[in-house]
């Protein structure tokens, strides 16, 4: 009898391993999810090609103001979240060269058309070379971040310090986010892609605002407002009630609108 039992515990375990081993091995196809279609070109966007530090050469679309808007000469990269492509941003941009602002709507690598496959370290390397496009305009620059996308941006608002950061629906890091969507899984050993945000944050010295919505089923609002409650110059905080991860009012809505305008006034003085 003890024989069995033993046979039968050691069967468990080499189950385990094996879950956690694949689980490791696959970790990626569970954190990016890339449409990786070349999404046609869109109205009023110029394409340009970035060049990370690795050599990948990622593509992004330019949105400028339209004829008749004051240029406001203030620049937002847009750092997007793990899912779709650029050309799902595109009422974000237009909201925002609206209001007098260029814009620069990012692809990772992996993602819309471009070469490669995302990591920490490649969306990391894309951002940098996105910041290093704008830089030549010569005019401040807000990073945009996007779910995912915040922790990109804030990591690079540590490195190349902007003139203001907005976080959407930002999360404190991955193993957090990632323990509540598996919490049967030790996500926090297996993660190699950490994308720390509130550890970050206390770094960050310039005007900051935080945009999330109370019903998120993604980045649980607590985290967020976590990572609020960390920011050094938290300037602008706006909770959308009722608010979804993907709904539409956190896309090009009026509260998100006016959070990158609060810092778009303080990239302006």
């Amino acid at each position: 009898m003890r024989r069995v039992v033993v046979r039968w515990a050691l069967a468990v375990l080499v189950a385990l391993i094996l879950i956690l081993l694949v689980a490791w091995a696959g970790q990626r196809r569970l954190i990016y999810f890339p449409d990786r279609a070349t999404p046609p070109a869109a109205a009023g966007a110029r394409e340009i090609t970035v060049t990370a530090a690795d050599g990948l050469r990622v593509g992004a679309w330019l949105f400028t103001p339209p004829a008749g808007t004051p240029d406001r000469r203030v620049c937002v990269l847009v750092l997007p979240g793990n899912a779709g492509n650029r050309a799902g941003r595109v009422p974000l941009a237009t909201a925002l060269t609206s209001l007098g602002l260029t814009v620069l709507l990012l692809d990772y690598r992996g993602y819309g058309g471009n070469p490669g496959s995302p990591s920490e370290a490649g969306l990391a390397a894309d951002a940098d070379a996105a910041h290093a496009h704008l830089a030549e305009l010569g005019h401040p620059i807000v990073y945009y971040g996007e779910s995912l996308g915040a922790a990109v941006a804030t990591a690079l608002a540590v490195r190349h310090p902007p003139a203001g950061l907005l976080l959407r629906s930002p999360f404190t890091d991955l193993p957090a986010a990632g323990g509540t969507h598996y919490p049967y899984l030790p996500v926090g050993l297996l993660l190699r892609d950490r994308f720390p945000v509130r550890s970050l944050i206390s770094r960050v010295t310039a005007p900051t605002a935080v945009v999330y919505g109370t019903a998120d089923q993604v980045v649980p609002p607590t985290l967020s407002r976590s990572v609020a409650d960390a920011a050094a110059n938290l300037v602008h905080l706006a909770v959308v009630d009722g608010a979804d991860h993907n709904d539409r009012i956190l896309l090009d809505g009026p509260q998100l609108i006016a959070a990158v305008a609060v810092l778009a006034d303080e990239a302006g003085r």
